[in-house]
């Protein structure tokens, strides 16, 4: 009973300094108005080597707000509602996970300390999946901020090993937010080295230079 009291003043105490990440008005986690802004558009794109990625928001505007609160500030009941999100348009848009593990990309070692939570897999609990790691790093990688396509996928090259399919079975790669995709074209090719049948992936957020091909705005 105390331990309940305890989450509950700590939510109100939260709630009494929070501040909106779409609006900035104060005393709320996230408004009614920028709540409605994350029923964006499906955007539909393809990695580099061609793998069809669904992702459920743009990544600006209110969306990417929420989402680096989340990653950067520690803001993690911002995953509710962005978990929220993505069921629906797993719902909605009757994306086909049937038969098929929901693989998280690796979260570093470092973003863990730093955090203390694995983003993608904490947002495909809050959208009622579960995520089966498979993936782990075996190397260190420069961040892929401000590098471009060639760049990065040097810079992943060889970085991941998956861990070996007794029973090969579908997978679908999943991320908080796809740039380019060379990362989970890597994350495919260690899956598909180690027997596993790469499906896809599915994304929370995509960039504005993958936004681009928004399939239907309606």
């Amino acid at each position: 009973m105390a331990s309940w009291r305890a989450i509950l003043d700590e939510i109100s105490a939260f709630l009494l300094t929070a501040r909106c990440p779409g609006c900035d008005v104060p005393g709320t986690l996230l408004c009614e108005r920028c709540a409605d802004a994350l029923r964006a558009p499906v955007v539909h794109t393809t990695t580099p080597n061609g793998m069809p990625v669904i992702a459920a928001l743009p990544f600006d505007g209110v969306a990417a707000r929420c989402i680096r609160r989340l990653k950067e500030n520690g803001d993690t009941l911002l995953a509710r509602p962005l978990g929220a999100s993505l069921a629906t348009v797993i719902e909605r848009d009757a994306v086909d996970l049937s038969g098929a593990l929901t693989v998280p990309m690796p979260t570093t070692r470092g973003a863990f300390r730093r955090r203390g939570y694995r983003v993608p897999d904490l947002l495909l609990h809050r959208a009622g999946l579960r995520p089966v790691r498979l993936l782990h790093h075996t190397r260190r990688t420069a961040d892929q901020r401000g590098l471009d396509l060639d760049r990065r996928r040097v810079n992943v090259a060889g970085s991941m090993r998956a861990r070996h399919a007794r029973v090969a079975r579908d997978v679908v790669l999943f991320d908080d937010v796809v740039t380019t995709g060379a990362t989970l074209d890597e994350g495919a090719r260690a899956l598909t080295e180690a027997g596993w049948r790469v499906r896809g992936a599915l994304t929370l957020a995509a960039t504005p230079r993958r936004a681009a091909r928004i399939a239907d705005a309606s």
